[in-house]
């Protein structure tokens, strides 16, 4: 009795023994969900956190602290399904992002910059909007394109991975809408590499898109993510024909394998075997020679013995592609083989055979491809992005478009921000004027070191004006206006002010210059007594002087000869104001009217008629625009410029005398109450002519010239519809070849053309001419005017153009005057070049350079326009055609 009770209390123990080597194994497989391990996992969609039953995987809500914005939403209950072996409660939900052109989450792992990441996200649509059709949008790692989503079915399911390695504690994790249906994510997991040494090549920053991750030598084909993975890995089970599928049954002991990429049991123990020594495992692909690419192959031996060996050639693209040299496998020992297919070649097929001296066929267990993401941009300087983030948070600044790396990439940059073109941006000037801002001004702000202009004006900032603005080393702009600061402004900013910055304190009334306020106060009302009674005096003489004009007529008038003959380049031709009274036959023809005065039609002596502008004297500002004028046209010379034939400055007389051009402007050409419809290769050929034009004024002409007011009134068109450019009356040129931009106080111009940025600036360079450029093109195409609509109820013609391109409707964009009678790559191209010109940030434009290059392009593209109807027919059937999903980018259909 006592032999069998101490039998009985062994196997106890042995009993007791056994389930704590179980549970220490389980414990082992649970490691990468603990609370240590830095495993970020967001089920998107859900309103509280959880942990799922199935795998023990801890999910986090998609609360404010990652997204900002988006609608969580669950799929249609007809695509739900439940399979556990694959990730099933996690892609019920989603979160969609209707609005915003980028939506980001920020993930920030425990473990920081300079660390190894896998980031998986998983997509399943479901018709969870009940649309039935499936979006397409782009997903973007930080200011780079990871890669284009778009799942081949309603009940598809898509994964996309990376690996990477972070040089930021924050990594961005974009969704970009390209105007082809609603982003949205299912699931977003983030796991980390720990210190091993896989997947990157020493010491490198590439990021790795997985192309596939294939587990070979299964029963079935299935998507599943082993318990046992500790990188939280999804594979792909493949049976494939015409190779032998092997599978073990002896017990493998993970703690004891050196298994550097950490393989899971279920891919170690099956693999796929050539049929015999002489036959090879052939695998076909279809890879892109334009991408660089890194294959992981795996090899696990479990069939082997000691008198067997297994020694294969492994080739890439044919027997040249052969790697150096053979590989000899060794019994239950992991290999891993890397291999980088650099870019160009692409990857056509990978064979593995067995050499004359092996004992055993060809064998592989699983295979990885990855492909390398090219890094078109670079990040923002963290300093900066750094405080941006801690102004827009402490703020509590809510717009969209503040989301991922302020400055890039280029069309993603923030609203009110403008960044420098250098390879680790800066922001150089952050406008938040009438952001409904509040408190201090805070400390930040003097991180950005780069700062050239801060507005800040017209918000309720309250509190001391602070020292550390001053500080700034860059800064040339500081508006505060229209605030609630108090105190004294510090004497380093008023020293600064002084010499390179222009400060703006006005609206400010507890902000005190010297003394008190009281005192200040009352040299205040002194001040604006004096100044409305000065701007009375003015009122008066210019209504005297407006008088006596009106009752002289366009004959002689009251300028004071003064210095005109010092102010104007004397190259140019001088008429007086008989021969200009002659040419015009007194005046008789009015062909005119612009904003310093009338234009007649004129015939000088030679027998060419010519365009007479006069100035009139009722604008105070007439005198320095005819000034600017003459001298500006005088020494330009281009097909597409007006050329300037001469002026008269005769005692009071002022009038510019120009070639004549009879095809009049483009405005009239475009009305509708024109008969006369402009074709669409005119209008393409018009815009050439105009970016021709001023592409020879910003870099033709030394110095480059800013013409400041382009629009159709100043388009004029010969007998052959060819375009020049004119009326420069508000044109400035840059003080030398090295200036780049021009600051001024003066923000005239034509409403509806004028750049936002140098409205709100006064920094005026050659991108605000592209701004205007930008409007000219949508005229062109739409045949609308800037300004849609009455004068007292109006719509930019911008926000008109994007409503349509938001439903792909080119249709509605283009002139209905032309009823369908135009090119439609060629409106493409030229909306794309309207809109690239019209960003509401100058650094984000393209050069005009550019421009011109692509008018010619668009241009071009009207010559072979009569191609016969079957070659436009088998394009479209080309360009219709189903784009190649990986299988390992397809989850799986829903399993119904």
């Amino acid at each position: 009795m006592q032999k069998v009770l101490q039998w009985i209390v062994i196997i106890i123990i042995i009993i007791i023994n056994g389930n704590a080597a179980t549970n220490d194994k389980r414990a082992d497989r649970k490691l990468v969900t603990d609370s240590d391990s830095g495993v970020i996992s967001i089920d998107c969609g859900v309103d509280e956190s959880y942990t799922d039953n199935t795998n023990n995987f801890p999910y986090q809500a998609d609360d404010i602290a990652v997204i900002r914005f988006g609608q969580t939403r669950n799929i249609s209950s007809d695509y739900e399904h439940s399979n556990p072996g694959q990730i099933n409660k996690q892609l019920k939900s989603l979160r969609s992002f209707p609005d915003g052109k980028r939506n980001c989450y920020n993930l920030k792992p425990k473990q920081g910059k300079n660390h190894k990441y896998s980031i998986r996200a998983y997509f399943e649509y479901g018709n969870y909007d009940n649309k039935n059709k499936v979006p397409i949008f782009d997903q973007h790692l930080g200011v780079n394109l990871w890669r284009h989503i778009q799942l081949i079915k309603v009940n598809s399911i898509l994964r996309s991975e990376v690996i990477h390695i972070s040089s930021t504690d924050t990594i961005e994790y974009c969704l970009v809408n390209t105007n082809q249906g609603v982003p949205f994510v299912s699931l977003l997991e983030l796991w980390p590499l720990g210190d091993f040494n896989v997947y990157q090549p020493s010491l490198t920053l590439l990021t790795l898109d997985l192309k596939g991750r294939i587990n070979l030598g299964g029963s079935k084909f299935d998507f599943i993510r082993y318990t046992d993975d500790i990188f939280g890995r999804s594979w792909l089970n493949r049976k494939i024909y015409d190779m032998n599928p092997k599978k073990t049954s002896l017990s493998i002991n993970l703690d004891t394998l050196d298994n550097t990429y950490k393989l899971p049991i279920e891919v170690l123990n099956c693999a796929v075997e050539a049929v015999n020594l002489s036959s090879s495992l052939e695998f076909m692909f279809n890879h892109s020679k334009d991408e660089e690419y890194y294959v992981y192959l795996h090899f696990f031996d479990f069939l082997s013995n000691s008198n067997q060996k297994r020694i294969m050639n492994i080739s890439i693209n044919g027997p040249d592609g052969v790697t150096e040299p053979p590989l000899t496998l060794e019994y239950r020992k992991p290999t891993t083989i890397v291999m980088n297919i650099e870019k160009g070649n692409g990857i056509d097929n990978i064979s593995i055979e067995a050499t004359s001296d092996s004992d055993l066929p060809a064998m592989l267990n699983a295979f990885e491809i990855f492909r390398v993401i090219p890094e078109t941009f670079l990040a923002t300087q963290q300093a900066d992005v750094d405080a941006i983030w801690y102004i827009r948070d402490i703020y509590n600044i809510s717009r969209i478009d503040w989301q991922g790396d302020p400055c890039g990439p280029t069309g993603f940059r923030w609203e009110g921000l403008t960044c420098s073109g250098e390879n680790n941006p800066r922001i150089i000037s952050l406008n938040l004027s009438s952001s409904k801002l509040s408190g201090r001004i805070d400390a930040a702000f003097s991180k950005l070191t780069n700062l050239e202009i801060l507005d800040l004006s017209n918000n309720e900032l309250t509190g001391d004006l602070p020292e550390f603005l001053a500080q700034l080393p860059r800064l040339k702009i500081l508006n505060l206006s229209r605030n609630n600061l108090t105190g004294l402004i510090p004497e380093s900013l008023k020293e600064k002010s002084h010499t390179s910055l222009k400060l703006s304190l006005d609206g400010n009334l507890g902000l005190c210059q010297t003394g008190s306020c009281k005192s200040n106060k009352k040299k205040w009302n002194v001040k604006l007594i004096v100044s409305i009674a000065a701007t009375v005096a003015v009122l008066i003489i210019v209504s005297v002087v407006v008088l006596i004009f009106r009752t002289r007529g366009p004959g002689p008038a009251m300028f004071p000869k003064s210095n005109m003959d010092e102010q104007l380049n004397t190259k140019c031709r001088a008429f007086s104001y008989s021969e200009v009274v002659s040419m015009t036959d007194d005046f008789r023809q009015m062909i005119g009217k612009g904003g310093f005065g009338k234009v007649y039609l004129g015939l000088i002596p030679d027998g060419e008629n010519v365009a007479v502008k006069t100035l009139s004297l009722s604008e105070l500002q007439g005198h320095k625009e005819f000034i600017s004028e003459v001298n500006l046209l005088m020494p330009a010379h281009h097909r597409n410029v007006v050329s300037l034939v001469g002026y008269c400055a005769d005692g009071g007389i002022r009038a510019l005398i120009f070639e004549y051009l009879p095809g009049g402007n483009l405005q009239q050409r475009l009305s509708d109450k024109n008969p006369n419809v402009l074709e669409w290769n005119e209008r393409l050929q018009i815009a050439f002519d105009v970016a021709n034009g001023l592409e020879y004024l910003h870099n033709g002409c030394k110095p480059a010239i800013i013409h400041r007011d382009l629009k159709p009134p100043n388009i004029l068109l010969d007998e052959n519809t060819r375009a020049k450019i004119s009326d420069f009356g508000l044109s400035r040129a840059f003080a030398n070849d090295s200036d780049t931009h021009i600051l001024t106080n003066c923000f005239a111009g034509s409403h509806g053309y004028i750049d936002p940025e140098f409205q709100n600036t006064g920094i005026l360079n050659k991108k605000s001419d592209v701004y205007s450029l930008g409007v000219v093109l949508l005229e062109l195409v739409t045949g609308q005017p800037a300004l849609i609509g009455t004068p007292n109820n109006y719509i930019h013609i911008l926000p008109w153009v994007n409503r349509k391109l938001e439903i792909g409707d080119v249709q509605g964009i283009v002139d209905p005057r032309l009823q369908g009678e135009y090119n439609r790559d060629s409106a493409w191209k030229l909306i794309e070049t309207a809109m690239s010109c019209l960003s509401q940030f100058a650094t984000q434009r393209p050069d005009i350079k550019e421009i011109v290059s692509e008018l010619k392009d668009c241009l071009s593209l009207v010559m072979p326009i009569e191609r016969s109807a079957s070659q436009r027919r088998s394009l479209s059937v080309k360009g219709s055609m189903q784009i190649e999903i990986n299988e390992s980018d397809i989850c799986g259909p829903n399993p119904r």
